[in-house]
């Protein structure tokens, strides 16, 4: 007796639908979500003024941890900030330039703000406002968003966003696929390799760094990162997006070159790290709001594997 082909295709979904919700079961992945160890401590300030490639100005660790003080390193990259993103407003308005540096790149632990639509940006600040956005585990850069969304006001939020929106992107990623990685430890809400050459598998991950640890913990908005992914992981994204179920058809959403459209932000050379929690976030329920309609059926039945070679591709592609 032949097994039915429409039969052998639902049940595949079905296996496929159950393997994807064991995993969400099974916990965020660490790599993802990365968290400060019980006994993490920050390097003390010796008083050293820090500096980075093609700049004149100098910070000590201090002034670089101040969030009401974005630290400006290329003042002729970006036009002149706002108030609310150079200083913020204390005591509950953080300074935005400081988490996503002063044009707008951001870094794996948060998100790339420059090219996003200025209503986007608006938008999804009000989800955090309002508790719609979350994350899969407690994070504290999220709650740093959390708390300055509900203390800022529409205006100063209206300046942030325009600012922001005003501002080309640009592809800060390098997106390798390998069978070895680096061996990472967590330094403050991001991976930086150990110190060594000593290797390890890269297995089910992504494992994303800053080129220059030292210049990324300085908040340097030209810094560059490197996101070690499966091999293989590109291309398997590739066909996973242009999919010929319209649920996965990133580009339907996101436009062709997932360069954004008027309905979904761009995605493209957009730290991987940070794209793959959005999708476990909206299929664990963690991120809901405006876009968790359209998002939650996208995410329901992919894998980890899945959304890690989605991400990859997205990140590889140029702006």
């Amino acid at each position: 007796m032949r097994f039915p082909i429409a039969l052998w295709a639902f049940s595949v979904a079905l296996l496929t639908a159950a393997g994807a919700r064991a995993q969400i079961q099974e916990g965020p992945p660490a790599w993802a979500y990365p968290v400060n160890p019980p006994n993490f401590q920050r390097a003390p300030d010796d008083g050293t003024i820090r500096h980075v490639p093609d700049s004149a100005a100098g910070f000590t660790l201090t002034q670089l941890r101040d969030l009401f003080a974005a630290p400006d390193w290329h003042p002729d990259d970006h036009p002149s900030m706002p108030e609310i993103v150079a200083r913020g407003r204390k005591p509950e308005v953080f300074a935005c330039g400081v988490c996503h540096r002063a044009d707008g790149p951001g870094g794996p632990e948060n998100a790339s703000l420059f090219g996003l639509s200025a209503e986007y940006i608006i938008q999804q600040s009000t989800e955090f406002k309002t508790g719609l956005r979350t994350n899969s585990v407690p994070r504290i850069a999220t709650d740093l968003m959390i708390k300055s969304s509900k203390a800022m006001t529409d205006q100063e939020l209206g300046k942030a966003a325009a600012y922001f929106a005003s501002i080309k992107p640009r592809s800060t990623i390098a997106v390798v696929e390998t069978e070895v990685v680096p061996k990472t430890q967590v330094r403050d809400l991001f991976l930086a390799p150990l110190d060594g050459t000593e290797k390890e598998p890269i297995g089910q991950r992504i494992i994303e760094i800053p080129e220059n640890v030292e210049h990324f913990v300085s908040r340097d908005s030209r810094v560059r990162f490197i996101a070690y992914v499966p091999i293989g992981s590109v291309q398997k994204g590739r066909t996973l997006a242009a999919n010929s179920d319209p649920r996965v058809q990133c580009g339907i959403c996101h436009g062709a070159d997932l360069n954004g459209t008027t309905i979904a932000p761009g995605i493209a050379s957009r730290s991987p790290t940070y794209l793959f929690r959005q999708l476990y976030d909206f299929k664990s329920g963690a991120r809901k709001g405006a876009n968790s309609e359209l998002m939650k059926p996208v995410v329901e039945n992919l894998s980890i594997d899945d959304m890690i070679a989605l991400v990859a591709f997205a990140a590889s592609l140029k702006h």
